[in-house]
């Protein structure tokens, strides 16, 4: 799967509906839900239990513009605590409404969302199971940082700086970054630790050209905003390509894999805002600790 990002900036915005029918509105909404959740700000009224309701469920009286975004946020909040676990089932659509005394569509629009994000699938005749639990969201739909993606996660995370040189672009790094062979190169394996666990390996080959005076401790922060911010440089887009691949020797040294043998890999050639490539860059993911995400639009 490959996907193009472009535009002036690195936040692009998306307008009208999803293919899913939702709108970019209502996914902003979520979006923002999902942060407060994962800094521990969602709103948890202290409200009665309907006899018989699932843990998620809370009885509550919230302006109906907001109503199915609390369902959301409670559900998903449910789900990251691992208070529901993969298979479980989520009250049904019945006992939702009894809880939050809210309509049908209210409830569907809540559960459809959640399933739109990945949290769960619906199964006629059965209901609402959970797929996943406590992972982590990648939006596709974006060019950030690690320390822009996860710092309000509620989460412990940092990044060390594993090796850094400077090397002579082979003939497959010159391919890769449109550049000469032999041009010079910064590369960089910074390794992600998240919950006291190794789960992303990052490899980074930067134009040494275009980023003067990067080094180790601006690497173990954040690269793009030294970039920005101190080198005064427009970071544009991206192409990106995600593939699962056979874990290889770097991945074995530097990540907790738990017995796993196969890492998803983002690879993203990045450029600047008067087009000029000065990144290439390999994120290796330990697969049952993150999940990709974008917002599709039908032409």
């Amino acid at each position: 799967m490959t996907t193009f990002l472009s535009g002036e900036g690195r936040r692009p915005v998306c307008a009208g509906p999803t293919a899913g029918g939702i709108s970019a509105a209502d996914n902003a909404v979520l979006r923002g839900a999902e942060e407060r959740v994962r800094r521990g700000l969602a709103r948890r009224p202290r409200l009665r239990q309907t006899a018989g309701l699932g843990r998620s469920a809370r009885s509550c009286r919230i302006h109906a513009v907001n109503k199915y975004s609390q369902i959301f946020s409670d559900i998903v909040a449910d789900i990251d605590n691992q208070r529901y676990q993969q298979g479980d089932r989520i009250p049904s659509e019945t006992e939702l409404m009894q809880g939050y005394e809210a309509s049908r569509g209210t409830v569907r629009k809540a559960v459809d969302m959640l399933q739109e994000r990945g949290y769960v699938q619906k199964i006629h005749g059965k209901g609402v199971f959970v797929l996943r639990s406590g992972n982590i969201e990648f939006q596709l739909s974006g060019i950030v940082s690690f320390k822009e993606a996860h710092q309000h996660l509620g989460r412990r995370v940092s990044s060390r700086v594993a090796e850094m040189e400077t090397v002579p672009a082979d003939a497959q790094l010159a391919r890769l970054l449109d550049v000469r062979e032999k041009t010079p190169l910064l590369k960089i394996k910074r390794v992600r630790n998240i919950d006291n666990e190794n789960v992303i390996l990052d490899i980074n080959y930067f134009v040494a050209s275009l980023v003067p005076g990067l080094d180790r401790e601006a690497a173990a922060g954040s690269i793009y905003e030294f970039i920005e911010q101190r080198l005064g440089l427009n970071i544009s887009y991206a192409r990106r390509v995600i593939e699962a691949q056979a874990c290889g020797d770097d991945d074995r040294r530097y990540l907790d894999l738990n017995g796993m043998d196969h890492v998803i890999v983002v690879k993203n050639h990045t450029h600047l805002y008067d087009g000029r490539q000065f990144e290439y860059t390999e994120s290796r993911h330990r697969l049952d600790k993150f999940f990709f995400s974008d917002v599709a639009r039908r032409k």
